[in-house]
């Protein structure tokens, strides 16, 4: 933990309330949910509350909000994260909103792959992508990473996709994400084969020069790993 949430907390007024929007492990979330509940000033409330919806969620508003902390205080703030997300959801005690967002994104970096290998593949088969991504969302492969966030450059406008992967959200960013899922699945004991699978693709992304790009930019590194293979 770094000094930042331990000064924040001994220096805050009493029943002040700390709304923690970060990605972090949830062990963290409740070290310092005990650190502003036991400030000899006077004891805060910390609530985590990662969002989910991306760049795109939040340039529209429908982020949702995963809140973790007492039920009284999420209800007290829902107005204020309602005035830049479309939902709140109380999903328990301190450091379940950060379960429920590593979870998230476990799943979505899992699935950005698979649409990214999907649509790298019937590609090379000859199909328009354009058409393959339309019979994707209209069948069971659909999901939020084929509909509104495909990888592949002009199926859906606005997409990083379609700014050579520049801003959204970084490959080294949903790879801290992942790992932060692995040590989860760790402590837990849980098996997690694609999630730790994912993790290691990102990771080595990052390695080789992606981590700045939109993670949607597995598909371009899927592409220059056959390209390199073939060379």
């Amino acid at each position: 933990m770094t000094l930042v949430p331990i000064c924040l907390c001994r220096g805050a007024k009493p029943g002040s309330t700390f709304l923690d929007s970060s990605t972090i492990d949830p062990s963290t979330s409740k070290e310092i949910a005990r650190l502003a509940s036991s400030n000899p000033k006077g004891s805060s409330v910390y609530l985590d509350c990662p969002v989910s919806g991306g760049v795109v969620g939040a340039a529209a508003g429908t982020l949702t909000f995963m809140v973790g902390g007492d039920k009284s205080k999420v209800s007290e703030v829902s107005p204020l994260l309602l005035g830049m997300g479309a939902k709140v959801v109380h999903c328990g005690d301190v450091g379940s909103g950060q379960a429920a967002k590593i979870c998230n994104n476990m799943l979505l970096g899992i699935s950005m792959i698979g649409v990214s290998e999907t649509m790298n593949l019937g590609i090379r088969m000859g199909l328009d992508p354009k058409l393959l991504a339309d019979i994707i969302n209209s069948s069971t492969g659909r999901c939020w990473s084929s509909e509104v966030y495909n990888p592949v450059p002009d199926i859906v406008a606005n997409a990083p996709s379609c700014r050579n992967y520049k801003g959204g959200f970084g490959s080294a960013l949903i790879a801290k994400d992942l790992g932060l899922a692995q040590n989860a699945a760790a402590e837990s004991k849980t098996p997690t084969p694609l999630g730790s699978m994912t993790h290691q693709i990102y990771q080595l992304m990052c390695t080789q020069g992606y981590g700045d790009l939109d993670f949607s930019a597995v598909y371009k590194f899927l592409q220059e790993q056959e390209k390199k293979r073939s060379d």
